[in-house]
């Protein structure tokens, strides 16, 4: 077998071992359910899908949710094999530095992909299927946001990893890892918010979509809420889904570049460190 998927089934049987699939499945299932059915409950009067309005609401769950949980399963991934001595051990069998790197990617992806479709999927599933149903647009629109969920998870699986391969010792990393969580979900659209407050909202507006493309929380809150006209009635964005530059391919192309230039400059890295 393929060295990369040798050390991705190690990577998926470790998780399994200590428990991260069973525990990720079951705090976004039970957040999952708990956010879909109380923010469900008025849509019969309202006359709104109720799926449509669950994609809404599991999209803000999933900024804060699904990065942290990337951040915690993945920090360590290489600094915690350095500082257990069993990497050394690992690079003594005919397996490059890169595989190791990619090899651990995906098998921690393939772990938060389990517990997103698992546990989003549940819930999803007992919305949609009752009372009235829901539309093929509103099922499209699940089916994007359990996507573009997993793929903002690699993006912070992949910013993990190039911690890990810089950080000397794991407690660092952890401290740099929750750093990551709080500047991309918290900071950076506090300082967006603030600048448009400083400049009273003269920021050309040309400029100030690209700036929403240095977080990929952003680009996946963007992309899940206007991409479907369902999910862009119910949040409220109808109007500035028309103004923005960018097309739902384009979002999505950009959170990939999320993945794949951390992806390979934690490589680059491992490739020269000295162990």
């Amino acid at each position: 077998m393929n060295p990369l998927l040798v050390i991705a089934d190690k990577e998926t049987r470790d998780a399994l071992r200590n428990r991260w699939v069973i525990s990720a499945t079951l705090l976004m299932a039970g957040l999952a359910f708990a956010l879909t059915f109380l923010g469900s409950a008025p849509t019969g009067n309202l006359g709104a899908n109720p799926l449509a309005v669950t994609v809404v609401s599991l999209s803000s769950l999933t900024i804060f949710l699904v990065p942290l949980i990337a951040l915690m399963l993945s920090h360590d991934a290489l600094v915690g094999e350095m500082e257990r001595g069993t990497l050394l051990l690992l690079l003594a069998h005919p397996v490059t530095r890169s595989q190791v790197v990619l090899g651990k990617f995906v098998g921690q992806v393939g772990v938060l992909a389990v517990a997103t479709v698992v546990g989003y999927g549940a819930a999803g599933l007992a919305v949609g299927l009752q009372g009235e149903g829901a539309d093929p647009e509103s099922w499209r629109a699940f089916g994007a946001l359990i996507g573009s969920s997993v793929l903002l998870g690699a993006v912070f699986i992949a910013l993990a990893h190039l911690v890990s391969a810089l950080a000397r010792e794991r407690g660092g990393a952890a401290g740099v890892a929750i750093g990551l969580w709080l500047f991309f979900v918290v900071l950076y659209d506090m300082g967006l918010l603030g600048m448009l407050v400083a400049t009273k909202g003269q920021i050309h507006e040309q400029i100030f979509p690209w700036l929403l493309l240095g977080n990929p929380t952003d680009i996946f809150r963007l992309y899940n809420l206007t991409a479907f006209e369902n999910t862009r009635t119910f949040s409220g964005l109808a109007g500035l889904s028309g103004q923005m530059p960018f097309s739902p391919t384009v979002l999505l192309g950009a959170l990939t570049a999320w993945v794949v230039i951390p992806l390979l400059a934690a490589i680059g890295i491992f490739r020269r460190r000295e162990l």
